[in-house]
């Protein structure tokens, strides 16, 4: 068994539970709330925004040239592709780019990507890669089950788009990339360091799905 595949059974019950989250099924179903769809478009920007970082700091931590570029297609991808996705959504709902940027994080966003931008800081390349993969990973693996689900999913007028964004093979082919290169990094490594690599990456599992359910709830600062 590779790390890869030790880590995907070690948040397999997490998983499950993010891809019967009401939200995620309404985006398969296409019944899922507008104005939840809304709160999710706005909160991912944003969090798209510091997740770009982590692809900078990987090129920064990268040690070799292939790899550097990967990171600098990854980052290239995310700010032109993805998104590009959420201001296209934007737009149809009359909220210009400047709105989408000022933004404001919601606790949990907030808490997920400073999670994550300390770690990348912090922490050696395979620690980046074990802290941001379950938001790319999970992404990929909900799309396809959507897809394979509901098989029109597609072809929603709104939603659509999100489905097709996230199961194309441009997308799946840099999360493989990322898996792989895990993979690669955790070889030889210690008992005790894969444990600090399952831990960054059951953490931000978990703040995936915290994630979906603050969208879907309309979760916020309190005070």
């Amino acid at each position: 068994m590779n790390f890869s595949q030790r880590l995907h059974e070690k948040v397999n019950e997490i998983w499950e539970k993010t891809h019967q989250h009401p939200f995620v099924d309404g985006l398969g179903k296409g019944d899922l709330p507008v104005e939840s769809f809304i709160r999710y478009m706005k909160q991912d920007y944003v969090f798209l925004i510091d997740y770009s970082k982590l692809f900078a700091l990987g090129a920064v931590k990268a040690r070799e040239l292939d790899t550097m570029a990967a990171f600098a297609k990854l980052l290239h991808e995310t700010l032109h592709g993805e998104m590009e996705l959420h201001r296209g959504y934007a737009a149809r709902f009359g909220i210009t780019h400047q709105q989408l940027e000022e933004t404001k994080p919601t606790p949990i966003n907030l808490a997920y990507t400073r999670y994550m931008l300390n770690v990348a800081q912090n922490g050696s390349l395979e620690e980046l890669i074990s802290a941001l993969l379950p938001c790319m990973w999970s992404y990929w693996e909900i799309s396809k089950m959507l897809a394979d689900k509901y098989p029109e999913a597609s072809d929603h007028p709104l939603y659509g788009d999100w489905i097709k964004m996230y199961t194309s093979d441009e997308f799946g082919s840099l999360a493989i990339w990322l898996i792989g290169l895990l993979d690669q990094l955790a070889e030889g490594k210690s008992e005790r360091k894969l444990g600090m690599l399952e831990e960054h990456f059951l953490t931000t599992s978990r703040f995936e799905y915290m994630f979906w359910d603050m969208v879907y709830e309309g979760a916020d600062w309190p005070v």
